[in-house]
């Protein structure tokens, strides 16, 4: 199981009507912070790449190119059927690697992150990068991202809920490379309820987030 070490996510980081379940009792906010259902699963991982790419917005997005070879995250749906929740799951994915990524270069102020994050947001993020970095860890493993569900709020307003299953995830030392070999447990699985803004750029920005680690929800 792979744990931040900083606790980040409280019940008022996003929008109200989508918190009842994941603000429910005995929720934690001790684990980590990690960007975004459909019928067809579909694996992507963080492959290095030279060039950003460019959106269906034809916004260019940042590369993310920071992810050792033993390091992955794993995205299953994204495919709606329906453009504009299509472009808020991808967004989201994006915001998610960006988190990692900058894990991964050992700072907050990666470009993919600012790009990806607005907001309250944007604290909580620095907290969560800054909690692997002044114990001095990174990450080694996949991380698997499922039951992703975005709902439209209003306009330029939307809401991304999904899970976690970090039980094949662990903290690893960044310099003596030893790995945290932890077994897994309920906590390995989380509960992500993310809030996110379209800007003038049409990038859905993450500006909100809560979390509940070992949400029966995602649990097997």
């Amino acid at each position: 199981m792979r744990a931040a070490p900083l606790a980040l996510a409280t019940c008022v980081a996003v929008s109200a009507a989508l918190l009842l379940s994941a603000c429910g009792g005995g929720s934690k906010d001790d684990g980590k912070i990690k960007n975004v259902g459909t019928a067809t699963p579909a694996t992507t991982a963080a492959a290095p790449t030279g060039s950003a790419s460019p959106s269906a917005t034809g916004v260019p997005r940042p590369a993310i190119t920071s992810f050792p070879a033993d390091a992955k995250d794993v995205f299953e749906g994204g495919s709606t059927g329906d453009a504009t929740k299509d472009a808020i799951l991808a967004d989201n994915q994006q915001w998610v690697m960006a988190l990692d990524d900058a894990i991964f270069q050992g700072t907050a102020a990666t470009k993919a992150l600012g790009f990806y994050t607005a907001g309250t947001a944007n604290d909580t993020a620095t907290r969560y990068v800054s909690g692997y970095l002044s114990k001095n860890y990174t990450w080694t493993g996949t991380v698997r991202f499922f039951d992703r569900k975005a709902t439209i709020l209003g306009t330029g307003h939307a809401a991304v809920i999904y899970c976690s299953d970090e039980s094949k995830a662990f903290l690893k030392d960044r310099k003596s490379g030893k790995i945290d070999n932890t077994p897994t447990t309920s906590d390995s699985y989380v509960l992500y309820n993310t809030d996110l803004k379209r800007n003038a750029q049409g990038v859905w920005q993450t500006d909100g987030m809560l979390q509940n680690r070992g949400a029966k929800q995602c649990q097997p």
